[in-house]
């Protein structure tokens, strides 16, 4: 297997597909972690090719029904799915799953090596995952993780837009969610539940201030503190009350306003200025966040 892994490119050949779109985060043991979409119209009736074998997992969103889904490990065919929308799979990378996709298909595929399953279990005092428990080629009904996929994959419609550190911290969420629904994760210490010490919290809201382009890995901010990322979220929101990433977006706006104040600086100028890839990202996050437009708010402030 090249170092490249189960995702993107590699994984889109296997179902004869190009320029499949993909979400990479390099997260805990400075592995890959990806999300990769499977979509295709024109069927096949022929079994798809088989990935190289590595330790690691593929875990699937399906994002249309897909009935008499046909699916074989190690050689071995398993009992014909009819598979519904929203509903998960697991696939285990040394067993060399094979699908049939004589229908028209749309997915979501998470790439998980399993080193990082190892890390989410050292970092929660918990013994190793050997191995994820499934039933091959089963739909499963997990909201959370629906949920998890779903959120990162809207980084698909505007990379570009969606800083790294929302990225990290998304696929981190969906490591530990599959540790443990499918990995039997449970914690065997005492996590300490305290929160960042006065200097963690300075150096962490220096560093997301200095950095407001977006280009900031969470494992950067955890490093700085002295802390796993695991560590680092909980302790972050438990004494800011918001999220990393929320706490970002909230300062690049509070940025953003101070500018708009500014009448000689154009909405489009003040957007770039606070980090966002054009004024329709600026507009959009400032609406989410503030409830109305840049320009509304601007002409609110400035009468």
């Amino acid at each position: 297997m090249t170092d490249a892994g189960a995702y993107g490119e590699n994984l889109g050949s296997r179902f004869e597909l190009q320029n499949v779109p993909t979400v990479l985060s390099r997260n805990l043991k400075r592995e890959n972690l990806a999300l990769t979409e499977i979509k295709g119209s024109a069927p096949s009736p022929f079994p798809s090719k088989s990935i190289p074998r590595e330790t690691a997992y593929l875990v699937a969103l399906q994002l249309r029904d897909y009935p008499t889904h046909r699916y074989w490990e190690d050689g071995r065919q398993y009992p014909v799915q009819d598979l519904r929308q929203g509903q998960s799979l697991v696939y285990d990378l040394q067993r060399d799953p094979v699908v049939l996709l004589d229908k028209p298909f749309h997915s979501v595929h998470f790439y998980l090596p399993s080193d990082v399953l190892d890390k989410v279990a050292e970092e929660a005092c918990a013994p190793k995952i050997s191995e994820l428990v499934y039933k091959p080629g089963f739909g499963y009904d997990d909201p959370t993780m629906a949920s998890l996929m779903t959120a990162a994959a809207t980084a698909f419609a505007n990379p570009d837009e969606v800083p790294q550190l929302f990225v990290d911290h998304i696929s981190l969420a969906m490591a530990s969610h599959v540790a443990s629904t499918y990995g039997g994760l449970s914690p065997g210490g005492k996590v300490s539940k305290g929160g960042l010490a006065p200097w963690q919290r300075k150096r962490a809201t220096e560093l997301i201030e200095s950095r407001l382009d977006g280009a900031l890995e969470l494992e950067a901010l955890a490093r700085e503190c002295g802390l796993s990322k695991r560590h680092f979220c909980r302790a972050f929101r438990q004494t800011t009350g918001q999220s990393p990433h929320e706490w970002f977006q909230l300062r690049r706006l509070d940025h953003a306003k101070e500018l708009l104040l500014d009448k000689g600086k154009s909405l489009a100028e003040v957007g770039i200025l606070s980090g966002f890839s054009d004024q329709s990202h600026f507009t959009r996050v400032f609406m989410q966040y503030v409830g109305t437009t840049p320009g509304v708010w601007r002409r609110n402030r400035c009468e």
